[in-house]
């Protein structure tokens, strides 16, 4: 917790010393009171008293409670600010430094647990905050305070009171050892539930497709009922403390009060009126230090999962990055992509996914990638835009590591779309300018022209709006090949050096996939294609073709190369198309 409190900035912390100015004043005026108290009490045993003199002390002690007050929403409103700010700079934080995570990191924490650690675990420590700046400053000040305006009071109260201040440890004590594990039990728990329910509304139409919607409603009720017992749990422990320390502070008046009677019984006449007005100072200011540890009693409460939260959040910001920025802004070559003697394993795993590769992709140049499922073509393909980074050998985008590269100029100069398409909401246009900073916002005629060449401009010239129109979260609006046709023109708007396509054709027919690849070609002649596919015909005019065996290259060269020195081509080849056809082609 405290190492995430360190991230308060200068404002936030002057907004604690403000805080802190009212805290004191406001404890100053509290114990006041009892003054003022002890006082009326006095005056009302003198006969001759009159009401005007009454007054004067009621006068002040009125003034005091009512600066209390204005202190009291003074002090409210500033802790707020800070801890409202903060949970805003914290949450901004987290979402920056997930953006910087590689597929690595996001493989160690789910996509459930990162939502629950932005959201619910910086509500617990803005929660915190905004309570524990009110009562963890404010309770030692006025125990302490009130424990000198009492400490040589009464030797019999004192004791009495440091009795009650024990009874109140022990049962925190206890109640902060069994609930803290649940508080811990009770996040992951959360992670469990958002993720069942992530999942269900992904896959609401599989899951309906299946008839598993009891399936899933049971899978959802056990996580739900594990979560709702520990959380009964720790409700049911906790529910412990307030009447718990209600008995103590009446326990504690009540025994003041009959140790007081004693006394004043044993005393003489003189006496008495002495020993009166001072049981009753000392009750007040005995509840004042009971008051303080039962606000410290509060932050014990609410600290448990507080903390809890507090690490997970350090946890996600404290994460190295495998994937490191490196200085380089510019390349020595244009739209090159070079692999030398490359060899990958995913991070904990024993054996590698793709063995020693070697290939060069020239200026203009189409590269196709074929092969098996699992033959590593999408890993091999991932190495360019650095979602890993190679285990052995270099991966060069224009004549430089790409590791070496500042990863926005990288980006830059790439193009990548992915084999599942991914829409965001907002408009077709807002979609196709993603990335671009407001200076460099793609013209009409850029994305015009993108949406021709990638055969997009006949549906989305239909559309109610044009380029305007609305496009749903992920695209729902659209079918999948209209989705996989805007990811490209998407990457064609960006205007880059290096074309990447990771399986990006396989959403559309034969004819637009034919058009599609045509118009790239005519239109885009000086960008570098990277192309990963499974039909022959999306690649069979490549300029080179690479076929990967288990992570090996076993045949490099143009299709007609392939066919005669390749078996696992030819292979491929047959199990698409008859002897015939190839022989035509």
């Amino acid at each position: 917790m405290f190492k995430l409190i360190k991230k308060l900035n200068k404002k936030q912390i002057l907004y604690i010393f403000i805080c802190i100015i009212f805290i004191v004043g406001q404890v100053y005026l509290d114990l006041k009171l009892p003054d003022y108290m002890q006082s009326i009490t006095a005056l009302l045993q003198s006969e001759v008293t009159t009401l005007k003199d009454i007054l004067i002390p009621g006068s002040k002690m009125l003034l005091c409670a009512l600066l209390s007050l204005i202190g009291a929403f003074i002090t409210g409103y500033f802790s707020s600010l800070v801890a409202t700010s903060f949970s805003r700079d914290l949450r901004y934080e987290i979402f920056s430094k997930v953006g910087l995570f590689s597929n690595e990191e996001m493989k160690k924490f789910m996509t459930s647990s990162l939502i629950t650690r932005t959201t619910n675990d910086v509500t617990q420590v803005q929660f915190f905050l905004a309570m524990g700046l009110q009562l963890i400053i404010k309770a030692p000040i006025m125990a302490v305070w009130a424990i000198i305006k009492i400490v040589n009071k009464n030797f019999t109260w004192s004791i009495v009171t440091a009795g009650a201040i024990g009874v109140l440890l022990i049962m925190i004590t206890i109640l902060i050892v069994f609930a803290l594990p649940k508080f811990k039990i009770i996040q992951k728990l959360t992670d469990n539930l958002n993720r069942i329910t992530r999942e269900n509304l992904i896959g609401i139409r599989v899951v309906r497709a299946f008839n598993a919607e009891n399936y899933q409603q049971e899978k959802f009720d056990n996580a739900n009922n594990d979560l709702t017992k520990t959380q009964t749990f720790v409700g049911k422990l906790m529910s412990i403390m307030n009447p718990g320390m209600n008995f103590i502070m009446s326990m504690l008046t009540l025994t003041i009060y009959f140790v007081g009677a004693y006394m004043i019984n044993e005393a003489n006449m003189l006496e008495k009126v002495d020993l009166f007005s001072n049981m009753i100072v000392f009750s007040s200011y005995a509840m004042q230090v009971v008051m303080s540890f039962v606000m410290l009693t509060m932050i014990f409460i609410i600290y448990p999962r507080a903390s809890v939260s507090a690490k997970r959040i350090i946890e996600v910001l404290d994460t190295d990055e495998t994937i490191k920025d490196g200085s380089i802004l510019e390349g020595k070559e244009i739209g090159t992509v070079e692999f030398k003697n490359v060899s990958f394993k995913y991070p904990d795993a024993e054996d590698y996914m793709l063995y020693n590769i070697s290939f060069k992709a020239k200026k203009g140049e189409t590269i196709a990638f074929i092969g098996k499922t699992g033959s590593g073509k999408s890993t091999l393909i991932n190495l360019v835009p650095r979602f890993y980074d190679a285990t052995e050998g270099e991966v060069l985008v224009d004549g430089v590591n790409v590791k070496d590269y500042k990863l926005e100029k990288l980006y830059d100069k790439l193009g990548y779309i992915k084999q599942k398409a991914i829409m965001f909401s907002g408009t077709v246009k807002d979609n196709l300018s993603l990335g671009h900073k407001d200076n460099k916002k793609p013209t009409d005629e850029k994305i015009a022209n993108a949406l021709k060449i990638s055969k997009s401009h006949e549906f989305v010239s239909k559309m109610p709006n044009g380029v305007n129109s609305h496009v749903a979260r992920g695209g729902t609006n659209v079918s999948g090949g209209q989705k996989q046709r805007l990811s490209i023109a998407r990457a064609i708007a960006r205007d880059p050096e290096i074309l990447i396509f990771d399986d990006t054709f396989s959403a559309l027919d034969y004819k637009t996939d034919l058009a599609l690849r045509k118009e790239i070609k005519n239109k885009m002649s000086d960008k570098t294609c990277l192309i990963v596919a499974s039909r022959i015909g999306t690649i069979k005019d490549a300029d080179k073709i690479i076929v990967l065996d288990e992570g090996k290259c076993v045949g490099m060269g143009k299709h007609e190369e392939l066919l005669k020195n390749c078996k696992l081509y030819k292979e491929i080849a047959l199990s698409q198309l008859s002897l015939k056809e190839l022989e035509h082609e």
